[in-house]
């Protein structure tokens, strides 16, 4: 990997002893946090095909076992917004030692957990684990990387984001169906013991450090924000059954602390340039076009991880190791295609990638869409695998775009926006579809379980397609960044 141009003179308040690492020392670093981040997102949903088993041994209900799901997002929606400001702060090292030692002792909680509550703990440990490692990994990803090879050690990053989402299932399901759930977690344990060794050894730090000033106004309005629209996503289901009170509550928070948020963040950053989240990034227009594609794409990627599941169990009648299985070759496909995209992008620029893989996306959805308790396992194999590719091409090219768009100064902030856009997205298109779902069991005339959840899948997918069309007219409009926004 190759080193970028050297930044100019420091900023007031930087540290005057820093060295920017070359070589070898690149690499291992971005080695670390790669496999860093890829086991901490694995926690995204490597719990979704683990509830029922947590349900009896815990003795709760579905509602319940839920926020072990919802906490994480919201945990990570409330943290990320922050990271702009912890990247500013605090060097790579000392935020990759911090983040792992908290991680260990959340896996550790989840792994032994005497009661719910405790794991719940656990779960909320590893989500703020998981919201500094990822804006991390991207921030040093583009302060250490020449423009020209940004695409290619891109595409390594996007495996991490798109497909330990993809590939959680089929590992949960594994263990459980040998081991049990809190082997899940047990085996986590090590793998992580280990990196965190390795990572105290040869991890360098990317950038120079300033003493920003916290704004804790902005963090309280954040939490509100971020944690409202979340939470609201999460609950949105319950509308349809009558308890709209809490979901359209929390909508309402949220949407009122965005409003305050965005607000205190563009006087503070008129001011001083103080502002907790620098919003200036939304200024520069693939930037934004790119992260508004990344959140529909996102949003149909989870929620389809979430819904499928519950059509090839409810109509097919599939154990939970199967259903693994069948998203894994999709899974694998999105890890192969994304070093090949990053290095054509490095070619091509974004347009000629995002077109094809918005229409891949699309296509996937529209085959999903004709499931029915007739369709076979290979065609819901074949559906998924086509909706991957065109997942990995997406990720792969908007990380890139998105953050190449935006002077090095605002990488950080840049990485904060990216992060949290695919937080919400992910629990928009969960709660979309997810209630989509609902909608269309219950309006299903037949009385048959198994046949009112296809048509509910079917109603579901029909959402996810709507969001990837959106998502193919977007993609035509992205371009490469121009050099001198590259380079300054």
């Amino acid at each position: 990997m190759s080193q970028t141009l050297s930044p100019g003179s420091a900023a007031p308040g930087t540290r005057s002893s820093f060295q920017r690492p070359e070589g070898r020392a690149v690499t291992s670093t971005l080695a670390v946090l790669v496999i860093a981040a890829l086991v901490m997102l694995l926690n995204e949903t490597v719990l979704s095909v683990a509830l029922p088993s947590l349900m009896a041994d815990f003795s709760i209900e579905a509602a319940t076992a839920q926020w072990l799901t919802t906490a994480f997002l919201l945990t990570m929606a409330v943290v990320i917004p922050t990271t702009g400001f912890l990247l500013q702060r605090f060097r790579t090292r000392q935020l990759f030692i911090a983040s792992m030692s908290l991680f260990l002792v959340g896996t550790a909680l989840a792994a032994f957990a005497p009661t719910f509550l405790v794991i719940l703990v656990g779960r909320v440990i590893q989500a703020l684990c998981a919201a500094i490692l990822m804006p991390l990994l991207m921030n040093t990803t583009m302060t250490l990387v020449a423009p020209e090879k940004r695409g290619a050690v891109m595409g390594v990053n996007s495996i991490v984001i798109s497909v330990a989402p993809a590939i959680g299932p089929t590992l949960s399901g594994i263990v459980i169906e040998s081991l049990s759930w809190r082997w899940v977690f047990g085996l986590m344990l090590p793998i992580a013991a280990v990196l965190f060794l390795v990572g105290a050894f040869v991890l360098r730090d990317a950038s120079e450090t300033r003493r920003a000033p916290l704004d804790i106004a902005s963090v309280l309005l954040s939490v509100a924000a971020f944690g409202g629209i979340v939470f609201a996503f999460a609950h949105a289901a319950e509308i349809i059954s009558g308890a709209w009170i809490t979901p359209v509550v929390a909508a309402v928070i949220g949407l009122v602390g965005l409003v305050a948020f965005v607000r205190r963040q563009l006087v503070l950053q008129a001011r001083d340039g103080s502002a907790l989240l620098d919003l200036s990034v939304f200024r520069y227009r693939d930037f934004s076009l790119s992260v508004v594609i990344l959140f529909l794409g996102m949003a149909t990627m989870l929620g389809a991880v979430v819904t499928l599941p519950i059509f090839l169990q409810g109509s097919l009648g599939l154990l939970v190791i199967a259903v693994g299985f069948v998203t894994l070759p999709g899974g694998l496909l999105q890890a192969a295609v994304a070093p090949i995209i990053g290095r054509l992008y490095d070619r091509v620029g974004p347009t000629p990638l995002l077109v094809p893989g918005t229409l891949l996306l699309a296509a996937g959805m529209a085959m999903l869409i004709l499931v029915d308790l007739e369709t076979s396992v290979a065609w819901i194999v074949g559906s998924f695998a086509v909706f991957s590719v065109g997942m990995g091409i997406l990720m792969t090219t908007l990380m890139t775009s998105s953050l190449g768009s935006v002077p090095r100064r605002l990488y950080g902030h840049g990485s904060a926006v990216v992060n949290t856009m695919q937080q919400l997205g992910g629990a928009f298109g969960t709660a979309g579809l997810v209630t989509a779902l609902t909608i269309g069991m219950h309006a299903s005339p037949a009385g048959d379980a198994a046949i009112a959840t296809a048509h509910g899948t079917q109603r579901a997918f029909g959402v996810g397609l709507a969001l990837a069309l959106v998502a193919v007219v977007l993609a035509f409009f992205v371009r490469r960044p121009p050099l001198e926004v590259i380079e300054r």
